[in-house]
């Protein structure tokens, strides 16, 4: 007879899905699979030990290549942006702008992901990136004069420091310091030999208006200071109101802060901050050509060259504050081909005309600086000897009464 199952009903059951005694007995049991020899099992567990060493002594390399970046190659990566300042400020924007044209630059185009890590001042996050960012190049600093001007007081909160650190491009600024015409200045020589003091509007003597104070005392003017102010735009204010009579104000600021009132003869713009050349000196800012600089001005009232300690104080500061203010970092431990190529990407974006027609505005006209020698000069500028920290702090207590913890 032929059978009326469907082809499709496993073996061994009846139309209705029972199991049919006929074939249930024609079914052979199939052997229990050969055990493991002990000297197998034992070949099997020294076979996972030796990668599980393998992989520890060598990083995880078996399982987790190394990053590309050792190869100079970028493809895939990430970079990260460390903004130890809070959004929407002047460094902030800075860095943006910086990261999001830098990576077209660099070879692979990673990805960009600004990070933003306040706190103290821009001390926290800095710490952080000290104590545990990446080495492989993907891990950015955004350095800052908020960063820097603590580092350099020695403040007892600050454990990072610049010298643990490789610069990527470094980017300055500029400013002028002016006066209230109507209060008795027409010139430089109005800042000495004075009945009453003139009296400098400041945010806080431990920040950028260090660079000021230190030279105050370099020229011996005579001066008085009121802190606090939130914003240079509110020191602007108090000095076109006449309740101070000294402000200073960057680059980025000068057109619609000074210029203006220095036409109308209501202020008098008395000196600029200069900037450090190549050998360390102080020269004219490009910004300011026919504004005598901090150290022209010393020797205009003082009739000889300036020198000596708080000469090298006012050097330290201007290039910490001023030519270097701003500036990618990365640890000392990045790879020599991985920082190479984020050194030579930064510097044919500096170079490129069309990132510099760009760029006039959120630079102010100070160029990107990643050439060879960047290091170098960087390191000179951040070098800080124990006489200037000593001098500075000194000043700080003893004609402002701030004593660095």
């Amino acid at each position: 007879m032929t059978s009326n199952k469907s082809s499709l009903e496993p073996p061994g059951t009846s139309p209705d899905g029972a199991a049919d005694p006929a074939e249930q007995t024609q079914q052979t049991e199939l052997p229990d699979p050969p055990k493991h020899s002990r000297r197998t099992i034992l070949a099997a567990v020294g076979a996972f030990a030796l990668l599980g060493t393998a992989t520890t002594v060598l990083g995880g390399s078996l399982l987790n290549p190394p990053s590309s970046t050792e190869d100079g190659d970028f493809s895939g990566e990430t970079l990260e942006f460390l903004i130890p300042l809070a959004s929407g400020g002047g460094t902030d924007t800075w860095a943006r702008f910086i990261g999001t044209e830098l990576t077209n630059y660099v070879a692979g185009r990673p990805g960009f992901a600004p990070v933003n890590e306040a706190g103290g001042e821009g001390i926290l996050g800095t710490n952080r990136f000290a104590r545990s960012a990446k080495t492989d190049g993907t891990e950015i600093l955004v350095g800052t004069a908020s960063t820097v001007v603590p580092w350099v007081l020695g403040r007892s909160a600050v454990k990072y420091s610049f010298e643990d650190l490789k610069p990527v491009v470094v980017n300055g600024t500029g400013g002028v310091i002016y006066a209230r015409a109507e209060a008795g200045v027409a010139g430089l020589q109005d800042l000495i030999n004075r009945d009453t003091p003139l009296e400098f509007g400041g945010i806080s003597a431990t920040g950028l208006d260090i660079t000021t104070l230190v030279a105050f005392d370099l020229l011996e003017a005579d001066v008085t200071s009121t802190f606090g102010f939130e914003g240079r735009g509110p020191v602007n204010l108090a000095l076109q109101r006449g309740e101070i009579d000294l402000d200073y104000q960057t680059t980025s600021a000068y057109g619609s802060a000074v210029e203006g009132i220095a036409k109308e003869g209501k202020a008098v713009v008395l000196m600029s901050f200069g900037q450090l050349d190549e050998a360390g000196e102080v020269v004219r800012d490009p910004n300011f050509p026919d504004v005598p600089t901090v150290a022209e001005a010393y020797e205009t009232l003082h009739g000889s060259k300036p020198s000596g300690e708080k000469y090298e104080a006012y050097k330290t500061l201007l290039g910490l504050t001023y030519t270097y203010q701003k500036g990618l970092w990365v640890p000392q431990e990045t790879p020599e081909k991985a920082y190479q190529l984020l050194r030579e990407s930064s510097e044919k974006l500096g170079t490129d005309p069309a990132f510099q027609e760009k760029a006039a505005k959120v630079l102010g006209g100070y160029p990107l600086v990643a050439d060879s020698g960047v290091a170098e000069r960087v390191r000179e500028a951040y070098t800080v000897s124990s006489s200037v920290r000593s001098y500075v702090t000194g000043l700080l207590a003893d004609k402002y009464n701030i004593h660095v913890e």
